[in-house]
């Protein structure tokens, strides 16, 4: 279904049983929903899972003028209404966690836990314009092949590199420079300890996109979140490791919901 939201048109899209607690997908910089697909086919035999092109992303159609982090945090509780949830858990990749944890800042109430995989949570700003941005500028595609295998380590992977690369394409340049100025400079680290909702994180040993390291520092400023590391994985699991996120996604769930699911 599309969601309108003023003057744009979010694509969104849901699975599972209607009467079970829900988990609500987010990508990561120009990544569609599908980044949560094969992982949302398991989790949807006993959860409800929905997902949703955020701006800038697949085939939902928005200005370049609206994508901003305050904008972006909104439709997440657009989507939400959209289909008549209350509360659910926010699962998010990489620049997507930005949006989560602003959303659990903004309304706690409605956001049950989070699941943040290979997640960006600060990105300084800088006085000139990144090298990454002025690829997108000049040389789009060859600067989202590069991300792409930087991205995606894992041998035996040139067809995910090939899925992956489709995924973000949907995006024009100037989306995704948006996309990246979005994330740029929102600081949420003084606010962490105030997201009291149980955290799972989950990080890719060998991400280069965003350093174990942040995972690590991001375990550490929440006060209610556990860190699972994923041996050999790159910065998107959702894709390279879908058995291995929903796994964990499982037990996290169970933990936090009881027998709700």
């Amino acid at each position: 279904m599309f969601v309108s939201v003023g003057d744009a048109k979010i694509y969104a899209t849901a699975f599972g049983p209607s009467d079970r607690p829900v988990v609500l997908g987010v990508g990561g910089w120009t990544g569609s929903w599908e980044l949560w697909a094969e992982p949302f086919s398991i989790l949807s035999r006993r959860w409800r899972t929905i997902a949703y092109d955020h701006r800038g992303a697949g085939i939902t159609r928005a200005p370049v003028e609206s994508i901003t982090h305050d904008r972006l945090v909104d439709d997440v509780f657009d989507v939400m209404d959209a289909y008549q949830v209350a509360r659910c858990v926010l699962a998010a990749e990489s620049a997507g966690a930005l949006t989560a944890l602003g959303a659990a800042l903004r309304h706690p109430e409605r956001i049950a836990g989070l699941v943040l995989v290979d997640a960006m949570f600060y990105r300084a700003p800088t006085a000139q314009e990144s090298p990454f941005v002025s690829g997108l500028r000049t040389h789009y595609e060859e600067t989202l092949r590069r991300f792409v295998a930087a991205c995606v380590p894992e041998p035996d992977s040139e067809h995910l590199k090939a899925w992956g690369l489709k995924i973000l394409s949907r995006a024009t340049p100037a989306e995704a420079i948006a996309l990246f100025d979005a994330a740029t400079g929102v600081d949420l680290r003084a606010d962490l300890a105030r997201i009291t909702q149980p955290v799972l994180i989950i990080h890719g040993e060998r991400d280069v996109i965003v350093p174990l390291e942040q995972a690590r520092a991001l375990a550490a400023a929440l006060p209610h979140a556990t860190l699972s590391v994923i041996a050999g994985a790159g910065h998107v699991p959702t894709v390279t490791r879908p058995a291995e996120i929903a796994e964990g996604m499982h037990r996290f769930l169970d933990a936090i919901l009881g027998g709700a699911g």
